[in-house]
């Protein structure tokens, strides 16, 4: 049987949720080294290292002047793209675009008890960078996801890098990023393109953020170059995990855990937890029936051999602690109160609640983003949306009453921490200086006679 079944109070399952919980995201060692030499290289020099770089990684010839995806080459591509599959894209686009501008914050400005002014002005970024994967397949619905908060957000300029093709550019990839408002579009990918978008080459500008998952050289890239422009999160593999209850249905349970093991890496993680052990045993049997006609089921058996498992608990209560302990990506409720538990949860990516919410409709068009935290990191991290495409300047404005008001209090806490000239720089304007400034713009105020 693929998927074990497993008691939470046997060591096996201590060990399985040491193994769940172990924090990935770090690579060190040779890929940081191989990564580090790449990024080096195309900072030396520039278009000539992606050109030489994508021949040897990707085995495509590409030349200083191909690097780019012509304006013309994107058009083709969405007006080539089948009318049912260009209205799914754009019916996605609508709703990720929907969900997200309710996302931004507003700036905001007040005044207080002593006449200060103080806000916080937001801004868009200028300039971003998304990268989207290429390997096993095409995939546009992360350009959907990455793309349209920058848009939504303000980004006057969304640059996007993907890797090359040896069979060619791939179309639908190519229209989702003409329906998503993409600016740029580049066939590079790996270590090299991250490089590309914090440094700048030639044919590239350098961004102001790069976004987007990647496999281990990229998110080794993206850690490095993060203080010269910044990053999303690091992206790892794909998780699910389902609290399920007897009620649920066990053949939807089983495809759920089936579609986030499919990914590819090999190193995602599905997992069911349940109070009812017939239920457990039904979503095996389930799996193994789903699995015979399963186009990539050799690849989904090794993921759920590997990071795979079904638990067994005492009750749901148990459930959530677990899940909470896990902190995973995806979290399905498939229980009969699902809104009940839905309080209790404090960590993870994105909550599915109920049986017809399966995380494959996170995936494309719900509308909230597909790009969550991984490897554990929600518990402190947040699914990628427009407010991660604008920067906060916060304003500060005193009156002279203000400053007589607040400047002895701020000058005995500079010197607190042993700055002086912090101190002086209040206290040169002094009470009289103040008054006088004070008088000042009373007078300018007067109606002119």
């Amino acid at each position: 049987m693929t998927l074990r079944l497993i008691d939470s109070s046997t060591p096996a399952c201590g060990r399985f949720l040491d193994l769940l919980t172990r924090r990935r995201g770090e690579t060190g060692g040779d890929v940081d080294r191989e990564v580090g030499a790449i990024i080096a290289d195309v900072r030396r020099h520039g278009d000539r290292a992606l050109v030489r770089l994508t021949r040897r990684f990707d085995g495509v010839k590409l030349t200083a002047a191909t690097l780019r995806v012509t304006p013309e080459e994107l058009a083709a591509a969405r007006a080539s793209l089948p009318a049912a599959e260009r209205r799914a894209l754009e019916l996605a686009a609508r709703r990720i675009a929907e969900f997200h501008r309710r996302t931004l914050n507003r700036s905001f400005s007040y005044r207080d008890r002593y006449g200060m002014r103080l806000g916080q002005m937001i801004r868009p970024l200028e300039r971003a960078g998304l990268y989207v994967p290429g390997g096993m397949g095409a995939y546009p619905s992360s350009v959907l996801m990455n793309a349209i908060p920058a848009r939504v957000a303000g980004v006057r300029e969304i640059v996007m890098v993907s890797p090359a093709a040896r069979t060619g550019d791939r179309p639908v990839v190519l229209a989702a990023a003409a329906i998503a408002g993409v600016s740029e579009v580049y066939r590079i990918g790996g270590a090299q393109a991250v490089a590309a978008l914090a440094y700048g080459t030639g044919s590239i500008r350098p961004v102001d953020k790069i976004v987007g998952p990647g496999n281990a050289w990229v998110q080794a890239a993206k850690r490095m170059v993060y203080g010269v422009t910044d990053i999303d999160k690091m992206a790892g593999p794909s998780e699910v995990l389902i609290v399920a209850d007897a009620q649920a249905n066990p053949h939807w349970v089983a495809a759920d855990l089936i579609a986030q093991a499919e990914h590819g890496s090999g190193d995602e993680s599905a997992v069911l937890v349940t109070p009812a052990r017939a239920m457990a045993v039904a979503v095996a049997a389930a799996i193994e029936q789903a699995l015979a006609d399963l186009p990539r089921a050799a690849d989904v058996r090794r993921v759920l051999e590997r990071r795979g498992a079904a638990i067994i608990v005492g009750d749901l209560e148990e459930a959530i602690d677990l899940a909470n302990r896990i902190a995973p990506e995806h979290l399905e409720l498939d229980v009969a109160r699902p809104g009940r538990l839905l309080k209790r949860i404090r960590a993870a990516g994105a909550i599915f609640v109920g049986g017809c919410s399966p995380a494959a409709l996170g995936d494309y068009l719900a509308g909230p983003n597909h790009v969550l935290p991984t490897g554990g990191s929600a518990r402190f991290a947040s699914p990628l949306g427009a407010y991660d495409f604008v920067k906060r300047t916060s304003i500060i404005e005193a009156s002279a009453d203000a400053l007589l008001a607040l400047g002895p209090a701020t000058a005995r806490l500079a010197r607190m921490e042993g700055f002086e000239a912090h101190a002086r720089a209040i206290e040169v304007r002094g009470a009289g200086r103040l008054r006088a400034t004070k008088r000042h713009v009373a007078e300018n105020k007067r109606p002119q006679e």
